[in-house]
């Protein structure tokens, strides 16, 4: 019995980590690969690492898009505001799905309220930001109910604020529900114990609410702001033209430029800025337990 229960428990392990080696693990190891790659007209438009000559294996490493990446400006730039973008953007919807999150916990129909978080997911996000145009343009819903009341137009497209708009409208809900999840589970009676000690509402909060959220209001962060750091959609439909966001010149140097090598670089910079950060946090938080 003990034999099958084993084999049972490695089968289904074995087919997340299958799903994660064919989609995830073996496509990497293909940028990563393209990465130490010249850019070549051809097709596809980069050199061989690989080269058998005389019966001997050469390899051929090419650390210059990598070292590119940190003389270059553009690409610098491009990766601090992109970081700037997402982590305004993350304080934002912290800042918003907090009260939500702690409303819905509380509330007697969670249910509905939680169908209504869900309920955008049920749009295409495409569709959801291209409505963000229809508000926000110089004709849209925001500026004629303004200019019914004397104000406006007001200028909302192509700027910070459109991109900031669209990045809390598409990613709120990811910080929702890991919030709801974890107030959902705290013990009520922690909050009476402190009411009984004379602690008023807001310290009550301070010190036994926000310390116990902590999980969820980490794991929320991190689903808003490692997607919005490579965003691409939102900063071209809503960002002006000067809008420098890495996702956008991922898509230039892949496309336009056709520098699959220089564009494998910058991914995989792109992700090892984002993982190394997450596994100190999580390292600190294993030691602290």
């Amino acid at each position: 019995m003990t034999w099958l229960w084993r084999r049972g428990r490695a089968l289904v392990v074995a087919a997340p980590v299958l799903w994660l080696g064919l989609f995830f693990l073996m496509p990497f190891l293909v940028v990563l690969r393209v990465s130490f790659a010249e850019a070549v007209i051809a097709r596809p438009p980069f050199s061989e690492l690989l080269d058998w000559a005389d019966g001997l294996l050469t390899v051929t490493l090419n650390l210059g898009n990598y070292t590119f990446l940190v003389e270059d400006d553009l690409y610098i730039d491009a990766y601090l505001n992109s970081i700037r973008v997402a982590f305004v953007s993350t304080l934002i919807c912290l800042v918003i799905a907090y009260p939500m999150a702690l409303l819905i916990a509380r509330s007697k129909y969670r249910n509905l309220l939680l169908m209504l978080v869900i309920l955008p997911f049920w749009t295409s996000f495409l569709l959801r930001m291209y409505a963000l145009i229809g508000l926000m343009s110089p004709t849209g819903f925001i500026n004629s109910a303004l200019a019914l009341a004397g104000i406006g137009p007001i200028t909302m497209m192509q700027t910070d604020f459109a991109v900031y708009a669209g990045i809390v409208t598409g990613y709120l809900p990811l910080m929702i529900l890991p919030l709801y999840s974890t107030l959902e589970k705290l013990d009520e009676s922690l909050l009476e114990a402190a009411h009984d000690l004379g602690a008023k509402p807001w310290k009550a909060f301070l010190t036994v609410t926000l310390p116990l959220s902590a999980p969820g209001i980490l794991a929320g962060s991190l689903l808003v702001f490692i997607p919005a750091v490579g965003e691409f959609v939102i900063p071209a439909l809503l960002g002006g033209p000067d809008q420098l966001m890495i996702g956008k010149v991922l898509w230039t140097e892949f496309f336009n430029n056709r520098d699959w090598p220089l564009a494998s670089a910058v991914a995989i910079a792109m992700l090892a800025l984002l993982v190394a950060p997450i596994m100190f946090v999580r390292n600190a938080l294993g030691a602290k337990e």
